[in-house]
């Protein structure tokens, strides 16, 4: 068996390359501005709008699908994603700084976007069900050492190079070495990634096993019943869409279930946009004054492990007795850790402290948003689950992407102790629309059969 075959030789880096995008749109770009200069008001502005591929992903997502392969897709997105972290790197340095990298971020937006729904289409045809189950754990871990990568490593090492360069040029090399990293990601999925999808049981003789020029569509595939009597691919997917959409918008309570959607992170919308910044930012200013370098450490290594420790917890939890039970520990605990960045705003803190304060916050943020996300795939069970999904997800990015949008207007205004006094007030929100959601006791909970 050729190692190409092997899930092990593409399912990792697959998901290292998924990861790195994103965080790089969504968190390395405010760092980054701020150090270039750039005020808390326009950079949580600009980055902020940088969620619209996300938010509108599900009306490209069928025809990603019906259009090319899903391989062929993962490599022009990477080659893409490339040259927008080349494009970053060399425009940093010019006096067009801003509108070249912001054109190029947007670049890295939509092909991440795209790259996250070919990547996670091309899991599923990839690997039998065996297979699927088998590397789940794999493709989180890999997608966490992403964060790890871009959010900590890379962070570091522009704060490292910082020492002895401009800051433009700390931070044009550092993206550099970004798009050096997806060139030699897109070398090696050229050779790694499956052309054949598994031979499942009662494939074998109709010979479907191989990927055809128009593959599947993928999590669209099981509507395509709906558009039999066309024969155009885009306009099959265009239905599959709108039947989706039509699904979405008639289940039962679905107005509560959209302001859980839009509002339950609220709060963290805005405070993701300015926790950066606050670190950054000089003791004169309100903010810790820390380094570069120690924000990277702070955020990229203690932050990632306590959001990944909170996340398992939260799933085991919710595992052993549903999520209905542990829905109200956990929007206390995504919220009330909130208090940390107040504390942090008033105090003197040893950078042990700030580590603790931002571990703190992580792990509850890691804990209670295991009850938003397993209420997103409650809420889809049924018909055309996996379309309805995507746009669960479209309504997550969206609530992320407007609250950040002035989150740094009021931190410019209000200065940094009484907006996190604001984020704080704003948990309410998250408590106000936890409170009408409704959950089957049973979901979630391990079955006793």
């Amino acid at each position: 068996m050729s190692l190409k075959s092997k899930p092990y030789a593409w399912v990792p880096s697959l998901y290292v390359a998924e990861a790195l995008p994103y965080v790089a749109v969504m968190v390395i770009a405010t760092t980054m501005y701020k150090r270039m200069g750039l005020s808390n008001t326009d950079l949580a502005l600009y980055t902020s709008w940088l969620y619209l591929p996300w938010v509108i992903k599900p009306l490209w997502s069928p025809f990603v699908a019906a259009i090319k392969t899903e391989r062929w897709w993962v490599l022009l997105m990477q080659l893409l994603i490339g040259a927008g972290f080349a494009g970053i790197a060399l425009t940093l340095p010019t006096s067009g700084w801003l509108q070249g990298s912001l054109a190029f971020f947007w670049l890295l937006a939509f092909a991440s976007a795209t790259h996250d729904i070919a990547a996670d289409g091309l899991y599923i045809i990839g690997l039998d069900t065996h297979d699927q189950s088998l590397y789940v754990g794999i493709r989180s871990t890999f997608y966490r050492i992403g964060n790890i990568l871009g959010q900590g490593l890379l962070v570091m090492l522009a704060g490292w190079l910082e020492k002895s360069h401009r800051v433009s040029t700390a931070w044009s090399i550092a993206f550099l070495i970004l798009a050096g990293l997806f060139l030699a990601l897109w070398l090696w999925h050229s050779v790694a990634l499956p052309k054949k999808a598994p031979v499942r049981a009662g494939t074998e003789a109709s010979g479907k096993s191989d990927y055809s020029e128009k593959s599947e569509f993928s999590e669209y595939s099981e509507y395509s019943e709906s558009s039999e009597s066309s024969n155009s691919p885009s306009a099959s997917a265009a239905s599959a869409f709108w039947l989706a959409l039509k699904t979405f918008f008639t289940k039962p309570h679905i107005i509560p279930a959209l302001l859980f959607m839009l509002l339950f992170r609220f709060p963290e919308g805005q405070l993701v946009k300015i926790a950066n910044p606050f670190m950054l930012d000089t003791i004169e200013a309100g903010g810790l004054g820390l380094s570069t370098e120690t924000v990277g450490f702070v955020y990229g290594t203690i932050g990632i492990i306590g959001l990944t420790l909170g996340g398992l917890l939260g799933g085991w939890c919710v595992s052993r007795h549903g999520l209905k039970r542990w829905m109200w520990p956990m929007v206390a605990a995504i919220s009330l850790p909130d208090l940390v960045y107040v504390y942090m705003a008033s105090a003197e803190l040893s950078l042990v402290m700030v580590n603790v304060c931002v571990f703190v916050e992580q792990f509850g943020y890691g804990f209670g948003f295991t009850a938003y996300m397993l209420y997103l795939v409650y809420f889809s069970q049924g018909e055309r689950s996996t379309a309805v999904f995507s746009i669960c997800t479209a309504f997550q990015a969206l609530g992320m992407m407007l609250p950040g949008m002035l989150a740094g207007w009021m931190a410019d205004h209000l200065g940094y102790l009484n907006f996190f006094w604001w984020v704080v007030g704003c948990c309410l929100v998250t408590f106000m629309v936890s409170a009408f959601v409704k959950i089957d006791p049973a979901y979630g909970r391990e079955s006793k059969e």
